[in-house]
């Protein structure tokens, strides 16, 4: 089922999202939902709860799309990439704004952009479905 690059890296990051999205609220009490400042996730990454609000529409975005289709997959793993490519690159001028409202830091930033390069590699790169080997002879 999951032969499809695109199709296990979509699973593997909707699962690793969903969790940071879920472990988000566990520093985030007593945080404003829009907070330009918030708790900090592993002692690195800034959230506030719009931020994990974020984390788990991606995650569940990217999980539904690894267990639908290689298309969906591919289509999702390039869209969310390119949000992210989006976001690690602007989210470095919005520190210390009004407009920081995913209370984005540094960590946040080079993480968002670790994670636009995998999504758009295997989103824009070629499909190649691993097949059962087949004994010859």
């Amino acid at each position: 089922m999951l032969r499809s690059p695109n199709r296990l890296i979509a699973v593997i990051f909707g699962a690793v999202y969903l969790v940071v999205g879920l472990l988000g609220f566990t520093v985030t009490g007593g945080v404003s939902f829009l907070a330009s400042r918030g708790g900090m996730l592993l002692g690195l990454f800034m959230v506030n709860p719009l931020h994990n609000v974020a984390h788990l529409l991606i995650g569940a975005a990217l999980l539904i799309s690894g267990l639908v289709s290689v298309k969906t997959a591919k289509i999702t793993n390039t869209v969310i990439g390119a949000a992210y490519l989006l976001l690690g690159v602007v989210g470095f001028f919005l520190v210390g704004t009004v407009a920081n409202v995913l209370a984005l830091n540094t960590f946040d930033h080079f993480l968002h952009l670790a994670s636009a390069i995998v999504l758009l590699a295997f989103g824009l790169g070629v499909e190649r479905v691993s097949s059962p080997r087949v004994a010859l002879g």
